[in-house]
């Protein structure tokens, strides 16, 4: 059984490390995009079943990120992602990066998944669970 609802937008709160800054004094673009990525993973942890974690890898196929604000040493950021469209091999992601303390929108990212078997590491078409909860398509009404 699974504690949370994949359709439902899942957050993660980021706070900014030292390392993150570039040489313009704000978060550099690279670290958004490692935000994305850490936000989907902790949602897939949280919300696939112990069967699905370890039958399942994902990896990236296409990262489109639009910057909207920069974000700065003192802040904390929310990554909040939810799950878009698919098909039985690609699954879509939408994440926005939202500042904590003016709620103002940073970045906001779409992202394309493919699954992959966590043995053979090869591409695969998911099972008909998996395809129903982790995509738009079929979201709860």
């Amino acid at each position: 059984m699974t504690s949370l609802d994949p359709h439902q937008p899942f957050e993660l709160e980021i706070a900014v490390c030292p390392d993150d800054i570039d040489l313009l004094d704000h978060v550099n673009n690279v670290i958004y995009l490692r935000w994305v990525q850490d936000a989907a993973v902790a949602h897939w942890v949280a919300a696939a079943n112990d069967e699905e974690k370890a039958a399942l890898l994902w990896v990236v196929v296409r990262h489109e990120i639009d910057y909207k604000r920069p974000a700065t040493a003192a802040d904390v950021v929310i990554a909040r992602t939810w799950v878009g469209e698919a098909d039985q091999r690609t699954f879509e992601r939408h994440t926005e990066i939202i500042r904590k303390r003016d709620n103002k929108l940073l970045a906001r990212a779409r992202t394309l998944w493919r699954p992959i078997d966590a043995v053979s590491r090869h591409p695969i078409a998911v099972d008909e669970q998996v395809y129903q909860r982790f995509s738009s398509n079929h979201a709860s009404s």
